[in-house]
């Protein structure tokens, strides 16, 4: 089984992201009449984008940067998606993005993306929670458990939030499941209030 992740540190999507993301969602059903695979090679171009914003502290900070003009941005851009063979339809995104002075939104965007497609795939989307980056081995245990409490074709969508502490909160439609340390620790809280 596959795992597929939307990507960590991503906001969580709505608003201007998302009108972006359904966007791109357009531009690749319009592709797809000409080449059949064309939504996967979109949705592999955002995923591979995003991996670099994920693992790369330098891209994340040139993306948050407003004082950089669109022209420097546009240059800088358009190379690193030049070099990592990112497709046509995710260049032309990001130059509007760019004109539009919404490069930052990126991050929202690829997550709005992945929720979108995965609803159009008829996947779940589990928001996962954690202190710190899962690794590869934590995703795919993550959702064999989520597979063995009935929840199948599950697709992660992972936020880092250091203020929970440790653990993880997983948020799918509307069940929470919260095991974050900043949770157990207020209960003690409360616990030990109770009992003075």
């Amino acid at each position: 089984m596959a795992v597929e992740t939307i990507s960590p540190n991503a906001p969580h999507p709505g608003g201007v992201a998302e009108r972006y993301a359904l966007a791109l969602l357009g531009l690749a059903d319009d592709a797809r009449q000409a080449d059949p695979g064309a939504l996967d090679r979109i949705a592999a171009d955002v995923e591979g984008l995003f991996g670099l914003y994920r693992d790369d502290a330098g891209f994340r900070a040139f993306l948050a940067d407003p004082r950089r003009g669109a022209a420097e941005q546009k240059k800088a851009i358009f190379a690193i998606v030049q070099s990592a063979g990112i497709g046509d339809e995710v260049r032309k995104l990001l130059g509007v993005m760019i004109a539009n002075r919404r490069l930052n939104q990126f991050p929202a965007m690829a997550a709005a993306f992945g929720t979108k497609l995965a609803e159009r795939r008829g996947q779940q989307v589990a928001n996962v929670t954690t202190a710190f980056p899962l690794t590869d081995i934590q995703r795919t245990q993550l959702v064999a458990r989520l597979t063995e409490g009935g929840i199948s074709g599950v697709k992660l969508a992972e936020t880092v939030d250091k203020s929970i502490l440790g653990g993880l909160i997983v948020r799918i439609g509307s069940r929470l499941y919260d095991n974050s340390l900043k949770s157990k620790l207020q209960r003690l809280q409360y616990a030990m209030k109770g009992a003075a």
